[in-house]
């Protein structure tokens, strides 16, 4: 098991990586960070909590009895996914990860989220 900071550094190992973030969606507040450069996560994880939020309410709102994996954010020149946490201690929490789209493989780095999330301690 990973401390939050160990997971958010092992994050910043993915390639491509710029940032990194553990996220509370009900509140909006991060839980940590690592990385960003000129990137204001505080920003980022607010604004991106009402990115899942709205999500979860248009899967209630479809009838649809599923739960996101995560929310893929594609600009020029930045990927920006979402990862919910599925498991029981992680409800409410999303990993957040900023890659840059010209040195990253995206689905490896969505493979390694996975892998993280899952040994996260929280």
């Amino acid at each position: 098991m990973a401390t939050v900071a160990e997971t958010l550094k092992s994050a910043l190992e993915i390639d491509g990586a710029i940032a990194a973030a553990l996220v509370d969606h009900e509140s909006g507040m991060s839980l940590g960070q690592a990385g960003g450069g000129t990137l204001d996560l505080d920003v980022a994880a607010a604004g991106n909590t009402d990115v899942v939020r709205a999500e979860l309410k248009t899967l209630q709102r479809l009838g649809l009895d599923d739960t996101p994996e995560d929310v893929l954010v594609t600009l020029g020149s930045q990927f920006h996914l979402i990862r919910l946490l599925q498991s029981k201690n992680g409800q409410g929490l999303f990993l957040y990860l900023v890659l840059d789209r010209g040195r990253a493989n995206l689905a490896m780095a969505r493979r390694l989220l996975t892998v993280l999330e899952r040994g996260i301690e929280l």
